[in-house]
């Protein structure tokens, strides 16, 4: 089953529909393979819900929200200890002409309510002299910073209409 996609089943009717998605999130963090992904799901659509996740979001110049959707790769170390993403960025907005005077890539920040964390590990990919995608990585150092970061993921999927998919 895939936590972020499945909405509108509800197994105990006392259960509202958030929180089963949050207790599958839980159940899913607890159990989560060494190398797993989240990536854009064909079966939500792509417009973004009205709702208090709408908060994580994703920039590479400061105050512009990326509006490209990533797939993210993840990784971790088999005792927790440590972990990375990889984010790939294909045509992102970062490169557009009309964002162009919003200011230079300083690196990827990740925001939501809770604060921000962010990586300078960002490499932009050339087509012809154009830039085409962005590859970024963020290190998790330890198994706060996981969570932590677990924790924005599940706001930045909802919002984004992400699905994740365990590793093979």
């Amino acid at each position: 089953l895939n936590p972020f996609c499945h909405k509108t089943q509800t197994p105990n009717p006392n259960i509202s529909i958030n929180q089963n998605i949050k207790m599958k999130v839980l159940s899913l963090i607890a159990a989560l393979p060494v190398v797993a992904a989240f990536a854009p799901n064909s079966a939500i659509s792509n417009t973004r819900a009205v709702t208090q996740l709408e908060a994580a979001s994703i920039q590479f110049v400061k105050g512009l929200e990326e509006k490209v959707v990533p797939d993210i790769k993840l990784t971790r170390a088999k005792d927790g200890s440590s972990g990375i993403a990889t984010f790939g960025f294909n045509q992102p907005n970062c490169f557009d002409a009309s964002t162009a005077e919003m200011g230079e890539v300083t690196g990827m920040f990740l925001i939501d309510d809770e604060g921000e964390m962010s990586t300078t590990d960002v490499n932009a990919k050339f087509s012809n002299g154009k830039p085409q995608s962005i590859e970024a990585t963020y290190v998790m150092k330890s198994p706060a910073e996981w969570d932590r970061f677990m924790r924005f993921m599940e706001n930045y999927s909802e919002a984004n209409g992400l699905g994740f998919n365990g590793a093979k």
